[in-house]
C-alpha cells in the first residue's frame, strides 16, 4: 500500500513525467524463515568493508605449503574455492548486540577509526584544529568478524599475556564443513594478520549428524534428536561412544536411537566384566610383569591387549575416530569379554593356585589397559571404574584422565596367539554349525576329528574341557574317517565333523536351506530391478534408496551364509 501511495503521489506531483502505467506483477520477496509472514525488504545504507583478498593470500599459502592441513584432505578444495574467489567483506551489521564498530564521526561526517574514544578525540582535534563533538557509529561488527578473533582475543590480546604465549597457536580445530569459509578461513586470515602465525595446525571436519534415514534434522520436520535427552536416557558415555563409532571421515552420520541403545549395552558389559573380576579377586599386583606369564591364555590376552591399544591410538592419531572406537569395541567385547573371561572361568574355579594368581593379576592388568583405551570415548564410566579398582592393590598415581598412554614393547607371543586363535576358530565353527543347522540348544553333539597332526592333537587334549563346555559337546574323538550325515569344517590341517543323524532331519534341513536360498535370490533380483530402474532412482526419496541397498546387502550376506551351511552338509 505504501509503495502504491508513493507512486500515485509521484504521478500527481508531475503529470508530464508521470507514470506510463502500473503493472500488477508477482515478484519474489524473501520472507522471515520462522514466522513465514514478515516481509524483509532491503534498505541501503553506508557500510564498512574489508579488502578480503589481501587477507586471503597468506591464508591460502598456509594450507598450500602444509602449515595447516584439513582432515579429510578433500575439504581443502572448499577452502581454496572460497578464498581464491573472495570478494570485499561487509563487516557492519545493524543489530542490538555485538562488538560496536570502533569509528566516530565529526560534525561533517568525517570518520575517525580508533582504539577507543580518547584516541578518536585526539585524531579529530588534530584534523579540525580544535576539540569537537564526536558521534560513534551505531553499527556492530559482523558475527564472523568477532568470531575470527576468537583464538587470540580470548587470551588477552592485544596485550602480551602469559595465556597468549602459552595457548596461541592452538592445535586442532574441530568444526563442520558448512562454516569453512565463515569461520575457519577468517580465523586463519586474522591470526596471520595480527600474530603472523596460523591459529591451528589441523582442521578436523566432523560429520553432519542426520536422522537414521539420512535426512537433515529440522524442527519443522520433527526429526530432531536432542542429545541431552539421549544423555538422560542412555548416559553420556553411550551417547559419546555412538558418535565416535559412527564418525567416518567425509561421511555424514545417520544417528539411530538403536545404535545408542546398543552402546549403552556395551557400557553395561564393561561394568559387569569389572564386577566379575572383582568377584573373582582379580586385583592389581605391585610390580606385575606381563612378560613373566607362563599360561598361554594369559600370554595371549596380554598380546591382544597391546594390539588393541595400538589400534585405538592409531585411529585417534589419524583422526579416524570410528576406527578407534570400533577397535576398542571389538577388543573389549569380542576378545576380552567373549573369550578371555570365558576361558578364565575354569582357572578361577580350579585348584591350581599359581595359575589362579597369574590369571587374576593378568585380568586386573588388562582391565586397567581397557579403561585407558576407552577413556577418550567413555570418560565417565572409565574414570569411575579406575577409582573403584584402585581401592585394592597398589595406590593409583593419578586420575585416569591424567594417566599417560602406555607404551608396551615385547609383550606379544606368537605361539600363544596361534594356540588361542586355533581354539577360538574351532569353537566358533561349531557354534556356527549349530546355529545354521537349527540344532537344539540342549543337544550335546560329538566332535570327530580326522587328519590331525601332533600339534592339533596336543591342542585338543589341552582344550577338550573348554571346547566341550563352550560348544556344548558330549565328547571329542580323533578318528580315521569322517562319519556320514555330518556337518564338516576345516581348521588347519584337520577336518572336524559333527554327526547330525538323529539330532536333526538332514534331508529336511537341506531342503529348508535350499528353499531359503531361492527366496533370497528372488528378493535380490527384485531389489536389483528397482535399483536398475532410472525412473525409480530419480523419483524415490534418498532414504528409500538407502533402505533398498541395505536390504540387498543383508540378503546377499544371508545367502552366502546359507550356501556355506549347505556346503557343510554335502
Amino acid at each position: 500500500k505504501a509503495i502504491v501511495a508513493d507512486l500515485t503521489a509521484l504521478a500527481e506531483e508531475n503529470p508530464l513525467r508521470g507514470l506510463d502505467h502500473i503493472e500488477d506483477k508477482k515478484i519474489m520477496v524473501p520472507h522471515d524463515e520462522k514466522s513465514k509472514l514478515v516481509v524483509i525488504e532491503p534498505f541501503l545504507t553506508d557500510q564498512w568493508w574489508v579488502k578480503a583478498d589481501v587477507l586471503a593470500k597468506p591464508a591460502l599459502a598456509s594450507v598450500r605449503e602444509g602449515r595447516t592441513k584439513f582432515v579429510p584432505q578433500q575439504y581443502e578444495n572448499t577452502y581454496f574455492a572460497w578464498l581464491e574467489n573472495i570478494k570485499p567483506w561487509c563487516i557492519s551489521r545493524q543489530l542490538w548486540w555485538g562488538h560496536q564498530i570502533p569509528a566516530w564521526y565529526g560534525p561533517d561526517n568525517e570518520a575517525f577509526v580508533a582504539y577507543d574514544e580518547a584516541e578518536a578525540q585526539a585524531a579529530a582535534a588534530k584534523h579540525y584544529g580544535k576539540a569537537v563533538e564526536l558521534t560513534r557509529d551505531p553499527d556492530v561488527l559482523d558475527t564472523w568478524f568477532s568470531s575470527a578473533l576468537w583464538p587470540f582475543s580470548t587470551l588477552g590480546w592485544p596485550d602480551e599475556t602469559a595465556e597468549l604465549k602459552r595457548y596461541y597457536p592452538t592445535d586442532v580445530l574441530v568444526t563442520g564443513f558448512d562454516i569453512i569459509f565463515f569461520w575457519v578461513a577468517r580465523m586463519m586470515m586474522m591470526g596471520l594478520e595480527f600474530l603472523d602465525e596460523e591459529p591451528f595446525h589441523t582442521v578436523y571436519m566432523h560429520a553432519l549428524v542426520r536422522d537414521e534415514k539420512g535426512q537433515k534434522m529440522s524442527k519443522t520436520k520433527g526429526n530432531v534428536i536432542d542429545p541431552l535427552k539421549l544423555v538422560d536416557e542412555y548416559g553420556a558415555d553411550a551417547t559419546r561412544f555412538t558418535l565416535a563409532a559412527m564418525a567416518a571421515q567425509g561421511r555424514d552420520l545417520k544417528l539411530a536411537i538403536s545404535r545408542v541403545e546398543g552402546y549403552r549395552n556395551f557400557v553395561t558389559k564393561l561394568w559387569n566384566a569389572a564386577r566379575f573380576l572383582e568377584m573373582n579377586e582379580c586385583r592389581r599386583v605391585e610390580g606385575f610383569d606381563p612378560k613373566a606369564n607362563t599360561l598361554p591364555l594369559n600370554r595371549w590376552i596380554v598380546g591382544a591387549t597391546v594390539r588393541g591399544l595400538a589400534a585405538v591410538r592409531q585411529g585417534i592419531e589419524d583422526y579416524k575416530f570410528n576406527e578407534a572406537a570400533n577397535s576398542a569395541y571389538d577388543f573389549v567385547w569380542g576378545t576380552f569379554c567373549d573369550w578371555y573371561v570365558e576361558f578364565a572361568k575354569p582357572v578361577f574355579n580350579g585348584e591350581d593356585e599359581a595359575a589362579k594368581a597369574e590369571t587374576r593379576a593378568t585380568a586386573a592388568w588388562a582391565l586397567d589397559q581397557i579403561l585407558i583405551m576407552l577413556h577418550p570415548m567413555m570418560p565417565f564410566v572409565t574414570e569411575e571404574l579406575w577409582a573403584e579398582t584402585g581401592k585394592a592393590g597398589p595406590k593409583r598415581d593419578d586420575l585416569l584422565i591424567l594417566t599417560e598412554w602406555p607404551a608396551h614393547e615385547g609383550l606379544e607371543d606368537a605361539s600363544a596367539d596361534a594356540e588361542l586363535a586355533w581354539l577360538i576358530d574351532v569353537i566358533s565353527n561349531i557354534r556356527s554349525v549349530r546355529a545354521e543347522m537349527n540344532v537344539p540348544a540342549s543337544a550335546k553333539l560329538e566332535l570327530v576329528v580326522t587328519g590331525a597332526g601332533e600339534q592339533t592333537l596336543a591342542r585338543l587334549v589341552a582344550g577338550t574341557s573348554l571346547i566341550s563346555r563352550l560348544a556344548r559337546l558330549e565328547q571329542i574323538s580323533p578318528q580315521n574317517q569322517v562319519p556320514g550325515e555330518s556337518a564338516q569344517f576345516v581348521v588347519g590341517e584337520a577336518t572336524f565333523a559333527l554327526p547330525l543323524a538323529g539330532v536333526i532331519d538332514l534331508a529336511a534341513e537341506k531342503a529348508r536351506l535350499e528353499k531359503e536360498v531361492g527366496k533370497l535370490d528372488a528378493e535380490i533380483a527384485g531389489i536389483d530391478k528397482k535399483l536398475g530402474n532410472e525412473q525409480f532412482v530419480a523419483k524415490a526419496p534418498e532414504e528409500v534408496i538407502e533402505e533398498q541397498k541395505a536390504r540387498r546387502e543383508a540378503a546377499v550376506d544371508r545367502r552366502a551364509r546359507i550356501l556355506e551351511a549347505l556346503k557343510l552338509l554335502s
